[in-house]
Order: C-alpha cells, then sequence, then structure tokens
C-alpha cells in the first residue's frame, strides 16, 4: 500500500510549487493593472523622463533631465507639470539652470556654500516665460507647459539641468533616484521605476560632432549612466468623475439629445454650497472673482449634466454626394480656460473627410489602416484658447464628409462612436437615445386654409392679367399658361415645356381664354 501513495506524494511538490507560481504570476498581473493604464486609441503613449550625466564634479555630477512627450492627443496645460523623486541616499542639489526646486529644505549644515536644495524628496517645476538668459537651458522656461506629440511635437518637451552633490563619482556610489512623480499639477500619472539605457547622443551645433553621456571611465567596465523613467497616465487616478460630456441633434429629427444627468456629478448646492452657479444668478460676477483661482477643483455653471465642458455634434445637412456636421465645443468651466484644447473623435466616415474649418485636422490609426479616428484642435491665434464660461466660451467648426459605400442616416450611423477631450474620455448619450429618422420620410404639413389662400390669390391674379376663368373641381390644378396647355389623356405630373403643374390631364377641366 505505501507505493501506492508514492506516486501522490512525489507529486505533492509539484503541485505546491505550480500553485506558488499561479499565485506569483496573478499578483503581478494584478499590480500591473492597478498602476499601469492603457489606451486603446494610444497604446503606446507615455512622458518618458531622460536621466543624462554630462560630466563629473568632486562630489557628484552634472546632468540633463528631459521629459518628452510621447503621448499623440493628451497634453499639459498650464500650471503645468510638477516632478518629484526620492534620493537613494543622502544627495544635495547644488545649483539648477532651467528649473527651480519648491523648497529648498534644510540646509543649516551648510556654512559657506549653500545649496539650491537638500531635501530628500525635492520637487522640481519649469520656470516661467521671460527668465533670464542665464537661468535658461534648451527646451526650458514654458510654464511647464508641454504639448502633445500630434499637437506641436517642438514643444512637446523640456529640459533642466541640475549639479547633484554628495552622489559619488564611481558607478559603486552613484545610485539612481527612486519613486519618481509626475502631477500636472493633479495626479493622473503613474511612473516606474528608473531603468539603465543606451547612453544618449549629443549632436553639436554644427552637427560635425557627436558626444555621448559620460560614464566611469576610471572603472574597469562601461557603465552606462542614462537612466529612463516612464510614466503613463491614467483618467481614473485623475479624477473620480468624468470631466466632458457629448449631446447629439439632426436636421431630420426636431429631438436634441442633452447630455445625461449627473454625467459629471449632481447639483449639491444644498449639502455643498457653492458646487454650481447659476449662469443668471445677481451674483455671478462676485462668485467668480472670489473664487480662489489657485483651486484646480472647476466651477461650473449649474447644469443637469454638471459637466465642464460639453461636445455638441450636429448633423447639419444632407447633399447628393456629402454630408454636413457642426461641431460646437462649450466651456461651462468658470475658473479655467483650456488653452491648446483638442478632439479626438471616432466615426467611421472619417476616411471620407472632405473638408474642414476653423479646425486643425490629423488622422490617428491605432487599428493600422483603418482611418476612424480624428484628433482636431484650434488654429493658431484664432480658436486655440477656449474661454472660460460665457459668452465667448465656445469654439465651432463644420465638417463636410463624402459619402461613402456605408452611408446612412439610419440607426445612428452618422453620431461618434467616441469623444476625447484633452485626452479624457467624454459620456455619450444611451443608443437608444440617438435622434432617429422619421418612419415614412419627410412629410411638409400645410393647413388647408393656406391652399384655400393660395389658390384663390392665384385665381385673381390670373384674371387680372387674362380675363381668363378657372373651374373649381374636385382635385386641384394650377395651369400657369393656359394658352399652352396640352391636351393628354394621360398625368401630366410636371411638363416644365408647357409651363403646366397638376395631377390629371387639361381635358377634365374647362378653359376659358381670350
Amino acid at each position: 500500500m505505501g507505493f501506492l501513495f508514492l506516486p501522490m506524494i512525489r507529486s505533492v511538490p509539484k503541485f505546491v510549487s505550480f500553485a506558488t507560481l499561479l499565485v506569483f504570476v496573478l499578483s503581478c498581473t494584478s499590480t500591473f493593472i492597478a498602476t499601469e493604464a492603457y489606451d486603446p486609441l494610444d497604446p503606446n503613449g507615455n512622458i518618458t523622463i531622460k536621466w543624462d550625466i554630462l560630466s563629473w564634479t568632486p562630489d557628484g555630477y552634472v546632468a540633463s533631465v528631459t521629459l518628452f512627450n510621447f503621448q499623440k492627443y493628451r497634453h499639459i496645460q498650464a500650471p503645468g507639470w510638477l516632478l518629484g523623486w526620492t534620493w537613494a541616499k543622502k544627495e544635495i542639489i547644488w545649483n539648477m539652470v532651467g528649473g527651480e526646486t519648491t523648497d529648498q529644505g534644510d540646509c543649516s549644515k551648510f556654512k559657506t556654500t549653500i545649496p539650491h536644495c537638500c531635501d530628500k524628496t525635492p520637487t522640481i517645476v519649469d520656470l516661467l516665460p521671460g527668465t533670464p538668459y542665464n537661468q535658461q537651458y534648451a527646451n526650458c522656461c514654458k510654464g511647464g507647459v508641454l504639448s502633445s506629440w500630434v499637437q506641436d511635437p517642438v514643444n512637446a518637451a523640456a529640459s533642466f539641468q541640475i549639479s547633484v552633490g554628495q552622489a559619488g563619482t564611481t558607478n559603486k556610489t552613484v545610485r539612481l533616484p527612486k519613486n519618481f512623480t509626475l502631477n500636472t499639477p493633479g495626479p493622473g500619472y503613474t511612473c516606474g521605476p528608473a531603468n539603465v539605457v543606451k547612453p544618449t547622443q549629443f549632436i553639436s551645433p554644427d552637427k560635425r560632432r557627436v558626444t555621448q553621456a559620460r560614464s566611469n571611465r576610471s572603472y574597469p567596465l562601461f557603465v552606462t549612466v542614462t537612466w529612463n523613467v516612464t510614466c503613463t497616465y491614467s483618467q481614473f487616478l485623475a479624477q473620480a468623475t468624468p470631466t466632458c460630456c457629448v449631446s447629439l441633434s439632426s436636421f431630420y429629427n426636431d429631438t436634441v439629445v442633452p447630455c445625461q444627468t449627473c454625467s459629471c456629478g449632481c447639483q449639491s448646492n444644498a449639502t455643498h454650497p457653492g458646487s454650481c452657479v447659476e449662469s443668471n444668478s445677481p451674483y455671478l460676477a462676485s462668485v467668480v472673482s472670489a473664487s480662489n483661482k489657485h483651486s484646480y477643483t472647476p466651477l461650473v455653471r449649474c447644469t443637469n449634466h454638471m459637466c465642464p465642458i460639453r461636445v455638441h455634434w450636429h448633423v447639419k445637412e444632407n447633399y447628393q454626394q456629402y454630408w454636413r456636421v457642426k461641431i460646437t465645443v462649450t466651456n461651462f468651466n468658470y475658473r479655467m480656460n483650456y488653452s491648446d484644447w483638442n478632439l479626438v473623435v471616432q466615426h467611421p466616415n472619417f476616411d471620407n473627410l472632405t473638408q474642414i474649418f476653423s479646425y486643425n485636422y490629423k488622422s490617428i490609426t491605432p487599428y493600422g489602416r483603418i482611418n476612424d479616428t480624428a484628433m482636431l484642435w484650434g488654429v493658431k491665434f484664432y480658436n486655440d484658447v477656449l474661454m472660460q464660461s460665457g459668452p465667448l466660451g465656445n469654439v465651432q467648426s463644420e465638417l463636410l464628409f463624402q459619402k461613402g459605400e456605408a452611408f446612412t442616416f439610419d440607426k445612428g450611423w452618422a453620431f461618434p462612436r467616441r469623444v476625447y477631450f484633452n485626452g479624457d474620455n467624454c459620456v455619450m448619450p444611451p443608443p437608444d437615445a440617438y435622434p432617429r429618422l422619421p418612419n415614412s420620410g419627410f412629410r411638409q404639413h400645410v393647413s388647408l386654409l393656406t391652399l384655400i389662400m393660395t389658390f384663390l390669390s392665384t385665381v385673381a391674379v390670373m384674371r387680372a392679367a387674362s380675363g381668363c376663368c378657372v373651374s373649381l373641381p374636385d382635385d386641384v390644378v394650377m395651369i400657369v399658361n393656359p394658352k399652352r396647355a396640352i391636351e393628354s389623356d394621360q398625368s401630366i405630373g410636371i411638363n416644365h415645356d408647357s409651363g403646366i403643374y397638376g395631377t390629371k390631364s387639361p381635358n377634365n377641366y374647362e378653359q376659358e381664354s381670350d
């Protein structure tokens, strides 16, 4: 009997090992999901922080730190980014160019030369435009604003130079900073650990010489000193509620589909006074002027949806081979002007976009050759700033599409599938609420009194002009020129040659002429 249990006993360690491995994989997966973010329209979008050591100093090094925004349509607007980390040892910052720390920290132990920052966890901000030239660095001094890669790749990077002390000058003493954070200025980005990568190459201004980030030549092995940190964005971490919603309308239906109620929150002035402001309130000006300008919490106009931004999609006109759409973006936020705003819209007919007015356009193809996603943004110095809530708080444009093979107005096909504003997904109305086509085409409703008055007026004019008499049959027929009427036994409908409009043959009616 002992031999019968021997295979089972031997299989127990294998089962335990497999179970342990499975638990480890699941734990890693859950950690990845909790800290990382995936955007199906921009799967490789991220902000990369590159740390390049340029030279060594007696107690440390001089490094160039650059932020690259590799996100297609998500940018960082004013008041800008804040970059932080934790030193691995007791490093200090002797000097900075192109940026500064928000807090100097405790530097009391330094008596002669005072460092720029002695904080264990420094926070760096960009310098403002207009900074003196001796304090500037390449790609600095934009107030922390980072454009998206598609919208403005030239301004999608920011840099500063930092002189680090008490860091050592060998690979055994230099340590990578840890716990990187990127705020904009609120949460939303999650940064991974710093990784050693291939040294960055620098090209001289005359483009005749190439240098790379320094390594410790005193050590027998070649050790690179370029570090990369990758930060990804998650809308769920950025804010608890959405920031925009979508409303719909069309020329073929009188119904206007508004944003869903409580899309971005519900009115709660009874329990939380000051959550919104009525547009017709006599105290509107005082409330807005007295609001905290340094608060990034939106102060919105009281609406059913309570969203700072509303995007309205209106199917405007239908032509024989084309159809037209009007897009209106409205700002309901009294605290913020949205500079360098952008929209990302998904619709299957963007492959047939013919013309766009007062917006910039760039096709985004996240699914290979399928062109169903477009990025739209304002024209520089014209409508690139979406002003705060008020008469000027909106931007509009029209899009002209050519009708493709799949074109139809039925079942909400003419409306977008998904809309993003500044990279945040907007709340769409439910599909069953979309404007629908009428059941039996278009009918022009004209009252009977209008028809009678029109006919009598026509008869009076004709009698005054030619003296003819027209009888009043059961089926009304108007003969514009009786002398040129062509007798026929068939219904003539519209005859452009004879100028006759009717439903029956003129033989059925008595005509009198001069």
